[in-house]
């Protein structure tokens, strides 16, 4: 989900990846592309699947502290309320 205040998207809500299988498929499937395209190949994390495969279900909340500053300032664009400079 995502919150929005005023038009201005305060935060995603989101659901962590608990399935150790599913991560191993992903896992792989990444570091086959990355042997095609680098010609490396590095070993797989077993000590965070192996927790990952005793995880509870889990979900969180990202909330921009940039976008409230714009919502408070009334500021138009991230820019104007950002710390560093936008590459």
């Amino acid at each position: 989900f995502e919150l929005y205040c005023c038009g201005v998207e305060l935060a995603n809500g989101f659901g962590e990846l608990t399935d150790a299988d599913e991560q191993r498929r992903r896992f792989v499937t990444e570091m086959d592309e990355k042997q095609r395209i680098y010609g490396e190949r590095y070993p797989l994390d077993e000590d965070f699947l192996s927790a990952l495969a005793i995880m509870p279900p889990a979900s969180g909340i990202a909330l921009g502290f940039d976008r409230l500053a714009m919502l408070a300032t009334g500021a138009q664009k991230i820019e104007d309320v950002i710390w560093t400079p936008v590459a």
